[in-house]
């Protein structure tokens, strides 16, 4: 189930729950100023760009997988 999530569907379900949640908010009477609009795009724009640059790829091989690929050439 989790191989086939990539970076970009995870952000993009992360934009589309903060844009529901905002959605919520408001049509529930919340009051929208610029403090709170500011507020909700940091909220949705700052945690897609850290997992952007955390998760950068495939990982690099263990050294378990080294060893066992040395082996296996022998």
């Amino acid at each position: 189930m989790f191989q086939s999530l990539n970076r970009f569907n995870v952000i993009g379900l992360w934009l589309a729950l903060a844009i529901a949640a905002a959605g919520v908010g408001a049509l529930s009477g919340a009051s929208i100023t610029l403090s709170v609009s500011a507020l909700w795009l940091v909220a949705c724009v700052v945690p897609p760009i850290i997992m952007l640059m955390v998760w950068r790829g495939v990982p690099p091989p263990t050294v378990g997988e080294l060893l066992y690929a040395t082996d296996r050439r022998a």
